[in-house]
């Protein structure tokens, strides 16, 4: 077969294979994607039979991973970003350096030197925002205040990784490896123009981007062309990708991260991400199998006791780390579970530190193969611990004291103020959530002097709206003590103008238990749970895509019955 049809070849195998062992593993209530990881097996080199171009598949999955942090750039604006930084920033800075020391006490243990150790650790430190992003997504969380958390935690990891990436190779001879070792100032410097590199990128994007991307969007949709639009959404998130790499060193993925953010500026970002969906999805196939092709099966027979030790530091060490981090923060159990589960798992940064690893001489070849090994375990294994949070959760709220002190600790945001005025506690609007609709509801609420109180997971934005005069309860309303604290017994209208879709009907029920003749208005962008709800519940449901064409065709309708 000629060389230059590798590219067809690999595409051809890796989705045909992915396909039918996606499919299997659904058939048997797993997930796809563990299907899409035996598919790489099976084509990679470690395996007899057809072998596919495993550097043709890694570039492949790399462009899989710039469309898809494009895409959630898209649905992430930079206020979404700030206002989970005091969380994110030194959540996954000490949950890095956490989970350094436990891979790299376990090499030490192993008998590696100091910077196999470093490189060893580091790289079980952090997650695949691939992994991470296709989780949410399936869950419907990507959108709420904890999936904001973990994809916030999950960016502050990338920037780190960036300037470990940089800073590695000056410090390989001291730490054991084949570059010639470098003195501090040396060292100072790199690290110096790296940061000056990440922050020039940043702004750029933020101050320009945010004027330039919409623009060019706005034009090339003035075309009434689908195609040209397609083109523009891809180009835009290849091509900057790509540009943020070669002229500030900073990786494709958070370059296409910050596109997306900037383009979420102009108003077609919608149509965007829906035009690029189909191209995500089928790139990230191609990531998947390109992660199966990399592993080697023979180490579960050659080392199985170290395989396990590493899948016990990526699932179980880095998840109870998270866990503790984000309960110091003062945030629910739920809160702290989900991010727990969002990273127990490695993927793309992990295999770049492995390779660099293993070209400064720093890992070991065994390394390589036991870091490949957690990472395929880890990533197939990971939709079984985002379904065990609820029965995890309930199991610990039945048996421990400690998990129910939780819910019940004290924490003056969690309840009103004693000094609440009396308009706020009975026949109040309850509002969940304070986002981009919430704001709006509020603001209304406001211009008709209707009282109403905010229930919402932020800290600082109940903090925030305190400081304002707002009546603000902190926690999940799917919890019935916030619900509790809002009052909402003696409300007149519960008002979810949250995304996050999967606790609705708990806050519903809650709210019906304490106080049967409440009125409920939900917030919903998917038609078959907005009928779900208008039957089963008994709730006003508004759909997005509804109220947006009612709204239109009154307007046009008022429009063409005037009188030319």
């Amino acid at each position: 077969m000629p060389h230059s049809v590798s590219l067809i070849n690999t595409i051809a195998a890796g989705l045909g294979l992915a396909l039918i062992l996606g499919f299997l593993a659904a058939r048997v209530r797993l997930p796809a994607l563990v299907g899409y990881l035996l598919a790489g097996v099976i084509i990679g080199p470690f395996t007899p039979g057809f072998v596919a171009d495993a550097e043709i598949a890694a570039q492949l999955a790399e462009i899989g991973v710039m469309l898809l942090m494009f895409g959630v750039g898209l649905h992430f604006s930079l206020d979404d970003l700030l206002a989970v930084r005091k969380i994110a920033v030194p959540g996954a800075l000490v949950q890095i350096g956490v989970a350094t020391l436990m891979g790299g006490a376990l090499a030490t243990w192993w008998g590696w030197d100091l910077g196999g150790a470093l490189v060893f650790g580091l790289a079980l430190s952090v997650a695949s925002t691939v992994v991470l992003l296709r989780a949410l997504e399936s869950l419907g969380l990507l959108d709420s205040y904890t999936g904001r958390i973990a994809v916030g935690w999950l960016v502050v990891e990338d920037l780190a990784m960036v300037l470990v990436l940089v800073l590695l190779p000056p410090l390989a001879g001291t730490l054991g490896g084949a570059a010639d070792g470098a003195d501090a100032g040396a060292i100072w410097t790199t690290l110096g123009i790296t940061l000056l590199q990440v922050g020039g990128f940043v702004a750029l994007m933020l101050v320009v981007g945010r004027r330039v991307f919409p623009w060019i969007l706005w034009q090339v949709a003035r075309t009434n062309s689908r195609e040209l639009f397609t083109l523009c959404v891809v180009a835009a998130a290849v091509s900057i990708a790509f540009a943020s790499a070669a002229l500030f060193g900073v990786s494709f993925a958070l370059g296409a991260f910050f596109a997306g953010m900037v383009m979420r500026e102009s108003e077609f970002s919608q149509r965007a991400a829906e035009e690029s969906l189909p191209l995500r999805d089928a790139f990230a196939v191609l990531f998947f199998v390109s992660v199966g092709m990399l592993f080697d099966p023979s180490v579960l027979v050659d080392r199985p006791l170290q395989v396990l030790a590493v899948v016990g530091v990526i699932v179980v060490g880095k998840s109870i780390a998270a866990c503790v981090l984000v309960l110091a923060f003062r945030y629910p159990l739920n809160t702290a579970l989900t991010v727990s589960a969002s990273l127990a798992q490695i993927g793309e940064f992990s295999f770049i530190l492995v390779g660099l690893g293993v070209a400064l001489k720093l890992l070991p070849p065994e390394g390589q193969s036991l870091i490949l090994a957690g990472a395929l375990i880890s990533i197939a294994t990971n939709p079984l611990w985002f379904s065990l949070i609820a029965p995890i959760q309930k199991w610990l709220r039945a048996h421990s004291a400690f998990a129910r002190s939780l819910d019940a600790r004290d924490d003056p945001l969690a309840e009103l103020p004693t000094t609440t005025e009396a308009r706020y506690l009975s026949r109040q609007v309850v509002l969940v959530g304070y986002g981009r609709v919430g704001r709006r509801i509020a603001a209304a609420l406001t211009a008709h002097h209707i009282p109403f109180v905010v229930a919402e997971q932020n800290r600082e934005l109940v903090e925030k709206l305190r400081a304002e005069g707002v009546a603000a309860v902190w926690g999940d309303a799917a919890e019935p003590a916030v619900l509790i604290q809002a009052h909402v017994a003696r409300a007149r209208v519960l008002v979810v103008a949250t995304p996050d879709a999967m606790n609705v009907r708990q806050m519903i029920e809650t709210a019906r238990t304490l106080n049967p003749s409440i009125e409920t208005v939900v917030r919903s962008h998917s038609e078959d749970e907005a009928r779900l709800l208008t039957q089963e519940d008994a709730v006003t449901v508004f759909l997005g895509e509804e109220e947006l064409a009612q709204a239109m065709a009154r307007d046009v309708v008022r429009r063409a019955a005037v009188p030319a």
